[in-house]
């Protein structure tokens, strides 16, 4: 009626929901959805059912080889959880984010069951993805991007930066479906950093893909929904969404994934979802829905040390700050070589076009985080421009690497970066080097809560504790997608931070507990899970949680 002709309200229409509530996304104009959302709507059709609500479409955005053992969620422990989950055999896991690189092999389905008789899903075919991409391991992916497009205009794929499939060109998809469910792969690495053998909380868990994020990051809501609305009817036992927006938050009736998860959790699907990467600031904790897990995100006690030594013989070791790219343009640093440090006063964050090409060519530069830039991504691709050999980015303390390997550098703190600045006020020729990064396991002062993970309480809901739980997502190592890598030599692992890599920790951890307990509810699974916890700090800075044990 709205659209005056029965074609053209078909063709308006996105997505029908039916499995998990009743609705549709539609393309209307402003006028057309008050028209519905108002009383006018029940004046004109006094018999239709009634409409609950009506909001325009959102775009949201993306937000382990030591973890899991620092989780002590080991297989060969007899009492462990791992074990005793069976690694996670029995249960689905549904993944919504980017996709999955289905070559990857922690998908591989050696010793995986067939999917059970109760999963009724599918493998949806796209471009560079057909059926034969799912296996006894991936037994279901499905893609969507109508909303999307609705909000942004059909997705061009010309350019081989997207895939209209489940197949992942992010890399962010694939990292944290592999550290949900991944089974192992021995000899992972990035880099050479973090060595060992990478595997998911659940390997034995089967796995099922919902992309409804694309390699911008955008994920729209109408998109979203459709993706819970399938995966209810599919049949998944665990639903890990490592998605999010930023406050101000949208009330629960309006809210795509607070709408989604309700509807999940009411047919006994458990909802991990991301806390927000907006710390360390209260009242930015995402995601606060009472009856969804929400994943804080915490480190882990392995780092990377390197030692930073001056030309006057001065040493700092930095400790999970760096990595090494050593070959990059056909430039080489080598480690026993000093190279010029410089500062450029007009220039302290190396914003972009803001450094001298003729200057800092084959230097080393020093770059401070300001209030408009708070990563050393915008610096790293200044210096790679300027043919730089180096960055030292001087920031509130962190101990996430994973922006900063493209060329050799160091993140430090603002006490070692004033040293070094007044090192170079003082020396006509200040020069620096670089040792080669180590591993190290057995740090003393984890867990710390990340500085980037969203702090609590709910801006939306203040009276309901939030987030709930905190896991390992500090320079977690899990599988990429070659094809989303941004270096000259394709990865198949890469080391990112955020609360998207914390979220599927817990989302493994669900897996083995359902596993153990298949017919607990979602409600009794959240209480094993946050009653259960262990508190390992005790400084009320750094103040984490880690499950290490459910209940019986």
């Amino acid at each position: 009626v709205l659209k005056n002709s029965k074609e053209a309200a078909e063709e308006s229409i996105l997505y029908s929901y039916k499995h998990g509530f009743s609705g549709f996304a539609a393309a209307l104009t402003k006028s057309q959805a008050k028209l519905i959302a108002g009383h006018l709507f029940y004046q004109c059709f006094p018999d239709s059912p009634g409409v609950v609500w009506v909001a325009r479409n959102r775009i949201l955005t993306t937000q382990t080889t030591r973890s899991w053992d620092y989780l002590r969620v080991k297989p060969e422990l007899p009492d462990g959880i791992a074990s005793r989950g069976h690694s996670g055999a029995g249960s689905i896991v549904g993944v919504m984010d980017t996709g999955i690189w289905p070559e990857s092999k922690s998908f591989v389905d050696d010793g995986m069951a067939e999917a059970p008789s109760r999963w009724k899903g599918i493998c949806q075919e796209g471009q560079g993805f057909n059926t034969s991409h799912c296996n006894r391991k991936l037994i279901g992916a499905r893609w969507y991007i109508k909303g999307y497009e609705a909000e942004f205009g059909k997705v061009d794929t010309s350019d081989g930066v997207e895939f209209l499939s489940p197949r992942d060109a992010g890399g962010h998809g694939t990292h944290t479906s592999s550290t949900a469910t991944g089974l192992p792969v021995q000899g992972a690495s990035f880099m050479g950093l973090a060595q060992g053998t990478s595997r998911g909380g659940a390997p034995s868990a089967w796995l099922a893909i919902y992309k409804v994020c694309w390699a911008t990051g955008g994920c729209s809501s109408a998109d979203i929904l459709a993706g819970f609305d399938d995966a209810i009817a599919d049949g998944v036992d665990v639903l890990s969404v490592s998605l999010g927006t930023s406050p101000p938050l949208a009330s629960y009736v309006a809210d795509p994934l607070a709408i989604g998860s309700f509807h999940a959790a009411c047919r006994g699907i458990t909802v991990v979802c991301s806390g927000g990467n907006s710390g360390p600031y209260s009242q930015t904790v995402i995601n606060t829905a009472p009856w969804v897990v929400t994943v804080a995100a915490s480190s882990v006690d392995r780092d990377f040390p390197v030692v930073i030594t001056l030309g006057n013989g001065r040493t700092v070791v930095v400790c999970s700050r760096l990595v090494i790219s050593e070959k990059k343009r056909g430039l080489e640093l080598e480690f026993s070589e000093f190279f010029l440090l410089l500062f450029l006063v007009p220039n302290r964050s190396c914003e972009s076009g803001s450094l001298n090409a003729t200057l800092a060519k084959g230097k080393v530069i020093l770059c401070f985080q300001s209030r408009s830039q708070r990563s050393a991504t915008v610096a790293l691709t200044m210096v790679e421009d300027v043919e730089a050999v180096g960055l030292v980015f001087a920031r509130v303390p962190t101990k996430d690497v994973s922006s900063c390997y493209r060329v050799p550098c160091a993140q430090v703190d603002f006490t070692i970066g004033t040293s070094l600045l007044t090192y170079i006020g003082s020396n006509t020729k200040p020069v620096v080097k670089f040792s080669s990064t180590k591993t190290t396991i057995g740090s003393q002062t984890s867990p710390e809560i990340a500085l980037f993970s969203s702090r609590g309480p709910s801006s939306l809901s203040p009276a309901i504790l939030k987030p709930d739980i905190a896991a390992p997502g500090v320079n977690i190592l899990a599988s990429w997608s070659p094809f989303a890598s941004s270096i000259d030599d394709p990865l198949d692992f890469k080391i990112e931070s955020g609360t998207s890599m914390s979220c599927p920790h817990i989302s493994g951890i669900v897996a083995l507990i359902k596993s153990i307990h298949p017919t607990w509810s979602p409600a009794a699974i959240k209480s094993a899970l946050i009653t259960t916890g262990k508190q390992i700090q005790t400084n009320p800075s750094t103040f984490a949680l880690l499950i290490l044990m459910p209940t019986t």
